[in-house]
């Protein structure tokens, strides 16, 4: 008794002190994109309750009906038969939770792979997300300003994220805007992300990629399209340029404030995409190679052609 009232005393202890706890910021979307995963992170758990409810009930149910009695040792009971009903219910019910399940991951991943609903015929603002040991780069094309693991965007208007990185595979994450995605050295992902309220959110990178990787925070801040204006004319009249040479610096700092900048480093260190927006693994030519390709094997096949003549001729010599 004395052990049970124990666990009961620190059960209700740990239930007062979560009552403290904030809110889970997954659970607190500030756009389109984190409210339909957080919809589905609750669906989600609400059918694993409801799951986890019938298996208690279910449980103690047949404890209770099937107990140890004050049979006589020698008694067996009667032979029951299987239910062929029982089976397939038992079945089909588990397929059915599987097959929800997927269709509302399905449908969800594809909608917060695109943008927003309701914000397709604006023109989304286009920030490239870059990590490096260990910190974020945000170069903002559009305006030529970049800032240091900070970044400010416009609220109701789409942004996307272009995300790849300097060094290991990290992952870029605002909870209260959208999930994760890698950013990874050799190619480009895109994330498209809505802010509908005005606010600081936390980002982080959300993969461990070495010994600096907690330290990869940085804030997000959404500002109303005046005031964001606003800060891109600031930073403008106020920040320095960002040069080649610094920006080789920064890269081989670890751990760094925020910074602004006047320039971004994309025109002298381009994001590893192509013309058209896809990735480039090394494998891409230009016009130049493509020609000098195409030349090399015309002149082979012009040399096998005169090898062959050669050999024709000596052969019937």
């Amino acid at each position: 008794m004395k052990r049970k009232g124990l666990l009961l005393v620190l059960f209700s202890a740990l239930l007062v002190l979560l009552t403290g706890c904030n809110s889970l910021a997954v659970l607190n979307p500030k756009g389109p994109v984190a409210k339909t995963q957080s919809e589905v992170i609750i669906f989600s758990m609400i059918t694993m309750a409801f799951i986890l409810l019938v298996v208690y009930v279910l449980y103690i149910y047949m404890l209770t009906k099937y107990r140890a009695s004050k049979a006589a040792p020698d008694y067996e009971p009667p032979h029951v038969e299987g239910s062929k009903w029982l089976e397939i219910t038992w079945i089909t019910i588990p397929v059915i939770i599987v097959a929800v399940l997927s269709v509302v991951t399905v449908r969800s991943t594809n909608a917060v792979e695109r943008v927003p609903e309701g914000y397709e015929d604006q023109k989304p603002l286009v920030i490239y997300a870059s990590s490096s040991n260990w910190k974020w780069h945000f170069s903002y094309p559009e305006e030529e300003i970049e800032t240091v693991n900070y970044v400010n965007i416009p609220t109701h208007r789409p942004v996307e994220f272009r995300l790849y990185a300097f060094g290991p595979i990290s992952s870029f994450w605002v909870p209260q805007l959208g999930g994760q995605k890698y950013a990874m050295s050799d190619m480009v992902n895109k994330l498209n992300l809505v802010a509908e309220y005005e606010g600081s959110y936390m980002g982080k990178n959300s993969n461990f990629s070495g010994e600096g990787f907690a330290h990869m925070e940085f804030e997000a801040l959404a500002l109303s399209p005046a005031a964001y204006d606003e800060w891109v004319q600031e930073v403008k009249a106020t920040a320095s340029e960002l040069t080649e040479q610094e920006f080789a610096e920064l890269l081989d700092t670890a751990h760094v404030g925020r910074k602004t900048y006047t320039s971004t480093h994309l025109t002298f260190s381009p994001a590893p995409e192509g013309e058209d927006g896809g990735h480039n693994h090394g494998g891409d030519h230009d016009a130049e190679d493509t020609d000098s390709l195409d030349m090399d094997m015309s002149e082979m096949d012009h040399s096998e052609m005169d090898m062959s003549e050669n050999q024709d001729h000596g052969a019937h010599n």
